[in-house]
């Protein structure tokens, strides 16, 4: 019994752990759309490269991908 207690607490701080890192990765997905409409591309595709370096299996994952490419393709 005390076993299972204990890992019921993990895996309860695991899941935790995972909802707030795609709350940050959201976050960051809003700022980057924001710095895009500002036309503040460089720092825009900053903000999605640190999605996909330090959020990589968040759902904000896979538009922070494609507008990071769009943005690289551009030219200045």
């Amino acid at each position: 019994m005390r076993v299972v207690c204990t890992m019921m607490l993990l895996l309860l701080a695991l899941l935790s752990g995972c909802s707030s890192g795609d709350k940050k990765a959201a976050e960051l997905l809003e700022t980057a759309r924001f710095e895009e409409k500002q036309n503040n591309f460089e720092h825009a595709k900053q903000l999605y490269d640190e999605i996909l370096k330090k959020h990589s299996a968040s759902p904000a994952a896979a538009e922070a991908k494609a507008r990071a490419e769009a943005l690289g393709r551009q030219k200045p």
